[in-house]
């Protein structure tokens, strides 16, 4: 089956965004609240920000932060909570696709930031590999990238999550695409387990977790 173009993406993503005031819960992911508690604040890329939950959390927390995103009204909403937040300032919003080779001039000149971070951004094979390895190389010296998604024995809540299972990735999988990144070493590579509460029960929820650090 072939993948939509990018275009098709963008619109399926703005449709979804404008079928509900709000998508996601709009708190922070509680890996990068513990990674980003490690790392005294400097510059930040969230890849993939949605409705902008992680981007204003650090943004909150002294992080001067750039969110990109497909959907230009998932980042007309993120870009609404960080003014309501007080943190409009510290905010940059831009729409496009990490693998975009025009990406990096749009993101400013020198396009390095200290931390970029990906959570639950979830792409077909062809294309994901590509899409870590640009964050990769958005990393500055000594910044760390965290990428955080669904591992393929993840619990989805009934009705949700990926319909097609093989957008899932496993740590070993981003682990050996950044090893062809140069320059980085991948300080954690693990499937990390919690519970989640729903409806219909608890779940197990389980997520591939990857921390690199430029050297």
């Amino acid at each position: 089956m072939t993948e939509p173009p990018l275009k098709s993406t963008r619109q399926r993503w703005d449709e979804k965004y404008a079928e509900a005031e709000r998508v996601w819960s709009g708190k922070v992911n509680p890996t990068l609240r513990e990674v980003a508690a490690r790392l005294e604040p400097a510059t930040a890329l969230d890849v993939g920000c949605g409705e902008g939950g992680d981007a204003v959390w650090l943004a909150e927390q002294a992080w001067t932060v750039v969110g990109l995103d497909l959907s230009p009204v998932a980042l007309e909403r993120a870009a609404a909570a960080a003014a309501e937040r007080g943190v409009g300032e510290r905010c940059t919003w831009v729409a496009g696709d990490i693998e975009d080779a025009n990406i990096p001039k749009r993101l400013g000149p020198d396009a390095r930031f200290d931390l970029v971070t990906t959570h639950y951004v979830h792409e077909p094979r062809d294309v994901r590999a590509a899409a870590w390895l640009a964050e990769a190389a958005a990393v500055a010296p000594g910044g760390i990238l965290l990428v955080v998604g669904h591992h393929p024995d993840d619990e989805h809540p009934p009705g949700r999550g990926p319909r097609d299972t093989s957008v899932l990735f496993t740590p070993d999988e981003v682990e050996a695409v950044l090893a062809g990144a140069g320059g980085l070493d991948v300080e954690e590579a693990e499937v990390r387990t919690r519970t989640q509460d729903t409806a219909d029960g608890p779940l197990t929820r389980r997520d591939t977790v990857v921390i690199a650090r430029r050297r």
